[in-house]
Order: structure tokens, then C-alpha cells, then sequence
């Protein structure tokens, strides 16, 4: 099964694309016309209503450097953390599944931890550091 190794910079950029392309689904609306309103839900789950811009961020620009493979880690940890405080103020009422249940948050919190262990692999716009994360060969 060692021949599995070899796909794991695919799987680091599907995981990648799919988690980017969910963040940017859930921040587009926010950033073009739906602003005032998520502002107000921020503010209504007794959080400072100034954090839906780190949110908002989060989502749709960091979707986008996701996908493109910039701030990979960064990006990520920052959306797991938007996870764990939607989980723990929106959803863990509703239980795991179900209308409202956390396991989609909690899905999408895994891959995001996924890619903050292992970076987003060797294809993307990473700045010349040569990708990282476990595709990267053993020399010696």
C-alpha cells in the first residue's frame, strides 16, 4: 500500500479546493450583500458584533487563498477556530445530526485540521517554500 503515498499531494489539493470552495460558498454572500445581517446573528449569539468581519474574512478571502494554496495553514487554523465557536454556539443544541446538527461543522473543522498538520501540499502559490506537509521525500 505504499504506492498510496505517492497520491497524498493530490489528496492534501482536493482537500484544499473542496474546503476553499465551501469557504468562499459560505462567505460570498456575506461579503456582497448580507453583511448587516450576519453582523446582526454575530451579535445576537452574544459575541461582539465586530467579529463578523473576522468571519467574513475567514470565509471568503481565506477560501481563496486556500484554493490557491497561500496562508494554507493560516487559513485553516483560522477556520477551525470558526468551527469550534459555531459548533459550540449554534449548533451542539441541535446534536450531531439532523436539521441544524453539527456534523457538517464538524467536517469541515477535520479537513481544516488536516491541512493545518500537513499544509497544503507542494501544488499551490506557497511562496517558493517547495510545498510541505508528508509529499515531501525523505533525502538521505
Amino acid at each position: 500500500m505504499n504506492f498510496l503515498n505517492r497520491l497524498q499531494p493530490l489528496a492534501l489539493l482536493v482537500m484544499r479546493l473542496v474546503l476553499g470552495a465551501i469557504l468562499i460558498a459560505h462567505g460570498y454572500h456575506k461579503v456582497f450583500g448580507g453583511f448587516h445581517h450576519h453582523m446582526d446573528m454575530v451579535g445576537s449569539l452574544g459575541l461582539p458584533r465586530w467579529m463578523a468581519y473576522l468571519s467574513t474574512g475567514t470565509e471568503f478571502f481565506g477560501g481563496i487563498g486556500i484554493v490557491l494554496g497561500l496562508g494554507t495553514r493560516f487559513f485553516s487554523l483560522a477556520f477551525a477556530i470558526e468551527m469550534g465557536v459555531a459548533i459550540w454556539k449554534v449548533h451542539f443544541k441541535n446534536g450531531l445530526v439532523g436539521n441544524g446538527g453539527y456534523e457538517f461543522p464538524m467536517a469541515v473543522a477535520t479537513i481544516a485540521l488536516a491541512l493545518l498538520c500537513f499544509g497544503g501540499g507542494p501544488w499551490g502559490f506557497n511562496f517558493g517554500k517547495g510545498g510541505g506537509g508528508p509529499s515531501k521525500a525523505r533525502k538521505g
